[in-house]
């Protein structure tokens, strides 16, 4: 639950580092094996108001989420971890406090590279699209760059 106007207050605490009390931790996708070691948190979602969804998401050590693209944006803050992004055919390296934008139809990937999981809100529409996975000749066209076919994991 992360609608906050259903509460009695307008706050949730931290009782630990990166968890929210009354915001559950969910799994990344359901049915999918695109990815490994991501789980999301909705902080703010339908209930709260807005036209926007605020997750936080975090890649466990050497874990990476789903190579994908669709015809939403997400703006992304990284607060914790270190890790490197692929936004279109661009690997970027990724530290606290960094923000990444992900235009629409951008091919995008996330992993973590360090010892602690790499954690970071995304903000996206609440009305999007599905994702969709590269098919076959799009992965060898991402993939003819070698630094992107060294990233990007499948």
């Amino acid at each position: 639950m992360s609608d906050l106007r259903a509460t009695t207050d307008a706050h949730r605490g931290q009782p630990e580092p990166f968890r929210w009390e009354g915001v559950d931790e969910l799994a990344y996708k359901e049915h999918d094996t695109t990815f490994r070691g991501v789980t999301r948190r909705v902080l703010f979602g339908a209930g709260d108001g807005q036209a926007v969804e605020v997750r936080y998401f975090e890649v466990a050590p050497g874990g990476w989420s789903t190579l994908e693209h669709h015809g939403h944006t997400h703006q992304v803050v990284v607060l914790r971890g270190s890790g490197a992004c692929l936004v279109e055919d661009r690997v970027i390296p990724l530290a606290p406090h960094d923000l990444v934008f992900v235009p629409a139809w951008a091919w995008h990937q996330f992993r973590a590279t360090g010892d602690e999981p790499l954690g970071f809100q995304c903000i996206v529409p609440l009305d999007r699209d599905r994702p969709a996975l590269p098919t076959d000749d799009e992965f060898a066209a991402l993939t003819a760059d070698p630094a992107v076919a060294d990233f990007v994991r499948r």
